[in-house]
């Protein structure tokens, strides 16, 4: 299914921090050599914009006025977010096409793909209430 989408850009996660525990050195050489390969790929046809992997510290903030701070990581580590990726794709189905050739999937990674969005959902959200308010009152 495709997504109506004002923009380009999508945000791979890559979640799975532990998917090289049962390989060997040469196995893991193997796999990231693979992995690399695709992203230098995706940079020299122009499609990643960019890409990090993650440390595993994290801290959660919440609360008003950000009163509670807890250590984390608080996902389950195989549903752990161990990097992400910024790539430019002409619709959603085919960021889920680039994503699907990410070499890693076959070792249990899975790999999110998000829409960036032009604007703030919330902030949408919001002018669009004032708008009607300020129609219903007449003003």
């Amino acid at each position: 299914m495709n997504t109506p989408n004002s923009t380009s850009e999508y945000l791979l996660l890559f979640r799975g921090t532990e998917w090289d525990q049962s390989m060997s050195p040469d196995e893991m050489r193997q796999a990231m050599s693979r992995f690399m390969a695709w992203f230098e790929r995706l940079s020299a046809e122009g499609t990643l914009k960019g890409g990090q992997p993650l440390m595993d510290d994290t801290r959660l903030i919440s609360g008003k006025n950000g009163q509670t701070v807890m250590d984390g990581p608080f996902a389950e580590s195989k549903e752990a977010i161990g990097g992400y990726s910024l790539i430019t794709a002409a619709s959603f189905d085919d960021a889920v096409a680039i994503a699907r050739q990410c070499p890693i999937l076959q070792f249990g990674v899975r790999v999110e793909v998000r829409p960036i969005a032009a604007e703030c959902q919330l902030l949408q959200r919001v002018r669009e209430s004032v708008t009607e308010e300020a129609a219903l009152a007449g003003v």
